[in-house]
């Protein structure tokens, strides 16, 4: 890796004329977050696309030979002069460094450029020139760019324009007029989300549990969008606290002292994974009972290597639950308007669920003008390619707050939520449950072998209202260069089996082979996800439980390599 890192930019010696460029950032709300071994920092990643799809969607560039130059960093240095960094807050932060890192062609972390600057002059725009910097000959494409603080939870917004060389031209781009929230217009929109009002026993029976003064929890499982990943500072602006105080405001007493949150959203992983945290993650082992839980996977369960078995798993574990509680489905949408909604929402319909849908409410109204009726464009709605931005999450929340009004207008549905039929998809990892060091419910076997270490350097999410983050499957088991080549051994009852392992984006990472009753099921490679992340495969399905033998032990030229059990999901 080259490291530039200078105390700044170097002074032109003449004027600088004013170049043709676009808009990569705009007043994007920044909040420094932990990071393991680093200054605390909010990351911008740029890779897989995303720079082409800011220039898209942020800039409105649509020239679509500029955009293919976008794509790797030899050509962004034929296109780009220079980048335009601005930097404000609402008071004095103390130091503030910008990074832009540059993923290597063989070690993506490791083998590029890393350009570190102070940001000097708050409101002021720094000007970094390309040509004034040593690049590696092993950049691949441009990675991510940083803004590192002093200390977490601190917030200022930036502005990121790139410049573009003589002979290249883009159109300037008009800055959007602020939503109108609360407008008729706005309104209308909102009401467009409710995909399904459902049957209302449960959620209604909530609502005036509330009214009443009695304790109500409202849980929220899901991805990223739950998880908060965008909304600045994620813990009070996401949409899950903020439907969660809008419930509390509605029907709540004492200032809605009886109305009780959990959040359990984690970035980049599907229902697959989701149902074996269910547990653990909202029920908290059996100390919790929610009564509404709001599960949002339509943006992650291309994943789902069942297309909607786990799903409806997932949702009927919840259902089943004693004291009957609501489930409401949200379906969010990516920038490109692509969702599951159409696969998932079968299951809705068929239980007859309440069901929100964001991309029935903004898609339609994104390709609108002004004039023609559009509320809010794509570039205030979503902060990058997958998230949204604290207006969106405002959007996600008011059309939460449409299905509690419309619901508690109604008069109670006469009988409840029927789910004992026959599944719209599947329901076949019904009653699924985690084996994990800490958790052996079921009397699994287990011969840790030389995978005996335990991996800290995990997955990190913010649950509930926490400020820091929780380490995912932290009771796990892993293989070091040092331990040896003693396979891990597994021998558990049952009729299906769910791997959990982590992925890493660290070349110290290697593949392993799992073997199931002596067969060879997969082998399992971490570095294709490409970063810290819970990944779930299913090793085997059966029709009846039985028991089976599970090996798992370093594939061939990894066997000093790093490798993390993480744990399994078993029914």
């Amino acid at each position: 890796m080259i490291n530039n890192k200078q105390m700044g930019p170097k002074a032109p010696k003449d004027p600088q004329r004013k170049r043709s460029g676009f808009y990569i950032l705009i007043d994007t709300i920044l909040e420094a977050s932990v990071r393991l071994g680093e200054k605390p920092a909010q990351e911008i990643f740029l890779d897989a696309g995303r720079l082409a799809y800011n220039a898209q969607f942020v800039g409105g560039v649509f020239d679509e030979n500029i955009l293919k130059l976008l794509k790797n960093c030899e050509n962004v240095h034929k296109l780009v002069h220079s980048i335009g960094v601005t930097l404000t807050a609402a008071e004095d932060l103390g130091n503030i460094d910008f990074v832009l890192k540059n993923y290597g062609k063989v070690d993506k972390y490791v083998g590029g450029t890393c350009i570190k600057l102070p940001c000097i002059n708050l409101g002021d725009e720094m000007l970094i020139k390309l040509e004034d910097y040593q690049w590696s000959l092993e950049d691949d494409v441009m990675g991510s760019m940083a803004f590192e603080f002093e200390k977490p939870g601190l917030t200022a917004k930036a502005t990121v324009k790139l410049y573009l060389k003589d002979g290249y031209e883009v159109q300037e781009m008009s800055i959007d007029p602020q939503v109108e929230f609360g407008s008729a217009k706005y309104n209308s929109m909102i009401s467009k989300s409710l995909l399904n009002i459902g049957n209302n026993r449960r959620l209604k029976s909530a609502i005036n549990k509330a009214r009443k003064g009695e304790e109500v929890t409202i849980a929220y499982i899901g991805g990223s969008i739950t998880e908060g990943a965008a909304a600045k500072p994620a813990q009070t602006e996401c949409y899950a606290y903020r439907s969660y105080a809008k419930f509390k405001e509605m029907f709540g007493k004492n200032d809605g002292e009886n109305v009780h949150y959990i959040k359990a959203g984690v970035g980049g992983t599907s229902s697959e994974l989701g149902m074996i945290r269910y547990d653990r993650d909202i029920l908290r082992n059996g100390k919790v009972k929610p009564d509404i839980v709001v599960v949002e996977f339509a943006v992650n369960d291309a994943g789902d290597e069942t297309n909607g078995v786990c799903y409806e798993s997932l949702i009927l574990n919840i259902l089943s639950g004693e004291n009957k509680p609501a489930v409401i489905l949200l379906f969010g949408v990516f920038v490109n308007d692509w969702n599951l909604q159409e696969r998932l929402s079968t299951v809705g319909r068929h239980y007859d669920l309440p069901m929100i849908s964001i991309s029935d409410a903004v898609v339609e109204q994104f390709r609108l003008t002004k004039q023609e009726g559009n509320i809010i464009t794509k570039r205030q709605f979503f902060y990058d390619i997958y998230h949204p931005t604290n207006e969106g999450h405002v959007i996600m929340a008011d059309c939460f707050a449409y299905l509690f009004q419309q619901t508690s207008e109604n008069p109670y549905d006469e009988g409840d939520i029927t789910f004992d039929k026959a599944p719209a998809i599947g329901n076949y990892f019904v009653g699924v449950h985690l084996i994990d060091k800490k958790d052996n419910e079921c009397g699994a076997v287990i011969k840790q072998g030389n995978f005996g270490a335990e991996d800290t350097e995990l997955h990190y999410v913010g649950l509930d209202t926490e400020s820091f983050g929780t380490p995912q499957f932290p009771y796990n088991w892993m293989h070091t260069p040092e331990s040896g080549n003693e396979s891990f051994l597994l021998t558990v009852n049952s009729k299906s089996l769910i791997l959990i392992f982590k992925d890493s984006g660290s070349l110290n990472f290697g593949k392993a082979d799992i073997y199931v009753d002596g067969q060879h099921m997969i082998t399992a490679d971490p570095r294709i996800v490409g970063w810290t992340h819970c990944n779930a495969v299913i090793l085997y399905r059966e029709e009846s439980r039985k028991e089976h033998h599970v090996e798992i032990k370093m594939a061939d030229g990894s066997k000093d390599k790093y490798f993390t059990i993480l744990g399994f999901g078993y029914n």
